[in-house]
């Protein structure tokens, strides 16, 4: 069985609305106003492209100040070092320790990511966290210069691990992305809460291959 983790919202911590508090709060002085000023962030072409690697990040948060009138530098601040601050989701980083346990003791199980992620964070996540460099492969965006739902990038992991579809299960928590790994014949979950999700992946593991609720504390 193969399974192909998403990053942000599964592994990593991913809350736009609270960046945009942090950061931009003149701006959006209420919750609500903070979660459309993080949809028209990061829902639109200029950031999209500096996900798939086809604009910088100079380019990105020009654009962005210019056309939802932001001021640029707090736009630096909020975005330059961001891959530095993505931190993990200890349920679901712990889940995948067992599952490398899982591996590693001889269970018929691959391990890979999928991430929307620009090149820059890219770098910084696989410097900054162990599990990274654990998996049995996984494919970044920003290195392909392709980015999910697009078929291409599915394609991309599928051809370069020769992954069978009926024993690939995908985690994201896009419903778009989800649909389009269904579409491209794989099994996907949709996780929306993060604390379900080695329930919701325990249905699809090989029989003997269990996930507990306590936390191995594997990592490195």
């Amino acid at each position: 069985m193969n399974v192909v983790f998403d990053l942000g919202a599964v592994l990593l911590a991913w809350e736009p609305t609270r960046l945009v508090q942090a950061h931009l709060a003149p701006h959006a002085p209420t919750e609500a106003a903070a979660a459309a000023l993080g949809r028209a962030m990061f829902h639109h072409d200029d950031w999209t492209s500096f996900d798939c690697g086809t604009r910088t990040l100079d380019d990105a948060i020009a654009r962005m100040a210019a056309r939802l009138s932001l001021p640029a530098d707090r736009l630096d601040a909020m975005l330059g070092n961001l891959g530095e601050r993505l931190e993990a989701i200890e349920v679901t980083v712990d889940m995948l320790e067992q599952l490398f346990a899982h591996r590693e003791a001889g269970q018929p199980l691959r391990l890979y990511y999928l991430s929307n992620m620009p090149a820059p964070y890219a770098r910084a996540l696989e410097r900054r966290h162990a599990f990274m460099r654990r998996f049995d492969g996984g494919v970044f965006s920003g290195d392909v210069k392709f980015i999910k739902p697009d078929r291409e990038i599915f394609e991309v992991l599928a051809v370069r691990y020769a992954l069978d579809p009926a024993e690939t299960v995908f985690i994201d928590d896009s419903a778009p992305n989800v649909e389009a790994a269904r579409a491209f014949g794989w099994q996907a979950i949709h996780c929306t809460a993060p604390d379900m999700l080695p329930a919701q992946l325990s249905r699809y593991l090989p029989v003997n291959t269990t996930l507990s609720a306590s936390k191995p504390r594997l990592r490195a």
